[in-house]
């Protein structure tokens, strides 16, 4: 059965549940992060950016998503991945809603990609898992504020093989008008050194596309490394935008949650690529 909404789960407690202090907030962590000194790497094909409450990783993905506002008028449709956290799942989940929305206002499901995945075995059409999931959910509002007008395809990622999910991202790939977004915290919970150890080597691991990081080293692996398999494949250059942990921003340093900022853009020369 079809549902029209997808209402917003955690406005109020990872975001603003106001309107009005929902942008302010996005907008202004939007400006800090563009006047930083942003690499110039062209539209971004795809990024990878954290998921916990604003005050804690909104500054680093602010500084991804600030690359996107170039770009804005060129991206139409988002193809936005993230784990799930409270309900598990066999696959990558669709939501039935026609829309998703924040306090923002309503984004359109995109249709005509919910279509394409219909003879995927792996992918199904279940409301629970995206119900009460964040992951998705906080991204949502920095990309209404960042990107004209779009349609979403949001796949809530359960237990699902790098192949499987790959395969999904092949098929949705699409041109310059498809973004995609990998919803992805790194690790949990260690001493501040430790932590920085730790991401620093995942970072590495990352921008050298390699798909096999494990859930200890970023809790949307499972979505993190069918994209980086897809990326490697389309030679896609990786660039680490910004990489820092709960206790930079507003957490006790004594046990930590890092949060990696990745974008990835074509290469300057995509024709002459080819798989070898």
């Amino acid at each position: 059965m079809t549902t029209e909404l997808r209402l917003p789960a955690v406005a109020g407690m990872f975001y603003p549940g106001n309107a009005k202090a929902l942008e302010t907030d996005v907008d202004t962590l939007l400006h800090a992060a563009d006047s930083d000194s942003s690499p110039e790497i062209g539209q971004p094909k795809a990024i990878v950016v954290p998921h916990a409450g604003y005050v804690y990783s909104g500054p680093i993905a602010a500084s991804v998503y600030a690359l996107l506002a170039p770009y804005a008028a060129q991206i139409r449709r988002v193809v936005l991945l993230g784990p799930t956290h409270r309900i598990g799942i066999n696959g990558l989940a669709l939501p039935s809603a026609l829309y998703f929305s924040t306090p923002l206002g309503r984004i359109e499901i995109d249709q005509d990609a919910v279509a394409a995945l219909t003879n995927f075995p792996q992918v199904v059409v279940a409301d629970p898992p995206h119900a009460q999931e964040h992951s998705l959910e906080v991204q949502l509002p920095f990309l209404q504020r960042v990107l004209k007008d779009f349609r979403l395809l949001p796949l809530a990622v359960g237990h699902a093989s790098t192949d499987a999910v790959a395969a999904v991202l092949e098929r949705l790939w699409g041109g310059p008008e498809t973004l995609i977004v990998v919803s992805s915290d790194l690790s949990h919970y260690l001493p501040y050194a430790t932590a920085c150890e730790i991401d620093a080597h995942t970072a590495a691991r990352i921008v050298d596309f390699d798909p096999c990081i494990s859930h200890e080293e970023a809790c949307g692996a499972t979505p993190l490394n069918g994209f980086l398999l897809a990326a490697r494949r389309h030679h896609l250059a990786a660039h680490l935008i910004d990489l820092r942990n709960s206790g930079d921003t507003a957490g006790d340093r004594s046990r930590v949650v890092g949060y990696g900022g990745f974008a990835f853009s074509a290469p300057r020369h995509e024709e002459k690529c080819h798989e070898h």
